[in-house]
């Protein structure tokens, strides 16, 4: 079946679901741990060993999303960037927010868009400055004409030797890049929400089970489970659905670079009931879902994909 949002010359991604037998999800992806390996934030895909499966060879749309305009944070890589190839290959245009430094995975992100026959809109800088979280709201309404799903997934996390070593510095980076950011962005966005459009909050499995190593990532997790129930309420009458997705241990450029040692990185994931960690491919289906009409009364939810990880 020919897909209409794949570009001449590009390959063909189909618009139907796979119809393959289903897998074990035991053994869908990788069940090794992960090597040794050590990043400074941002962690970036090609310093990534091995490198995350975004599902750049697997996700097949089926026109859920056509012609919906889409901006996500945290757009380069890792799970933003499973989600920017869902939404193109389901047939919207996408935004993508990053930082300078994250410009070549970016660009790769941007490459898969386009690939898919839809529009891709970088734009970089810094969501803790809060100047630059309004402008990309305005550059995204203003060239791609408007703005009906919002994913706010950036973050940042690293491994904490307890409370009192904190760093005010640190502690700060972490609320303004995990609370503020998604504060100001969503304030910005609200006033060009039509009815039927769409706000998902990358929550995460730290909301409910937190870890004393990522104590205020996990605060700042717990926070975006408040920010979905009490901004669904209100925008609910609007016809505004917010929603979250909370994931489990994902393999992402962000794992590296939070500082764990080789024990850490060789045990990532083999606690979950499933025995493995997830790739960003497997959440792509979670934000297409909420993004879509098949969730039209579905809102104030918080989704977890966790590999059997309890919330």
């Amino acid at each position: 079946m020919v897909n209409p949002h794949v570009s001449a010359g590009a390959p063909s991604y189909g618009r139907v679901m796979s119809t393959s037998e289903p897998q074990d999800p035991t053994t869908a992806h990788r069940t090794e741990g992960f090597p040794d390996q050590d990043q400074e934030q941002p962690g970036l895909t090609d310093e990534t060993r091995p490198e995350p499966d975004h599902g750049e060879r697997s996700y097949r749309g089926a026109s859920r999303l056509t012609e919906r305009r889409a901006l996500i944070t945290g757009a380069d890589s890792g799970i933003g960037r499973a989600v920017a190839i869902a939404f193109a290959r389901e047939g919207a245009d996408v935004a993508l927010s990053y930082l300078p430094e994250e410009q070549e995975d970016a660009d790769e992100t941007a490459r898969w868009v386009s690939e898919a026959g839809t529009r891709a809109l970088p734009l970089a800088g810094d969501l803790r400055d809060e100047a630059f979280c309004a402008e990309i709201v305005e550059r995204t309404v203003s060239e791609l004409g408007g703005l009906d799903v919002l994913v706010l997934n950036a973050a940042y996390q690293k491994d904490r030797n307890g409370l009192e070593n904190l760093e005010t510095e640190e502690l700060d980076r972490v609320f303004r890049t995990n609370l503020y950011a998604p504060m100001f962005t969503a304030r910005a966005a609200i006033p060009h929400l039509k009815p039927g459009s769409s706000i998902i909050v990358t929550t995460s499995v730290q909301a409910f089970n937190p870890s004393p190593g990522l104590i205020d990532y996990a605060m700042t997790k717990a926070a975006h489970v408040a920010f979905v129930k009490a901004l669904a309420q209100e925008l609910g009458p609007k016809g505004i659905r917010v929603n979250g997705v909370a994931p489990g241990p994902i393999w992402t450029p962000l794992i590296p670079a939070t500082g764990w040692d080789a024990e850490r990185l060789a045990s990532f994931g083999k606690d979950t009931p499933l025995g493995r960690a997830g790739q960003p491919a497997e959440l792509a289906g979670a934000y297409v879902y909420l993004a879509s009409e098949h969730a039209s009364y579905t809102s104030g939810a918080i989704l977890p994909v966790t590999g059997g990880k309890g919330l």
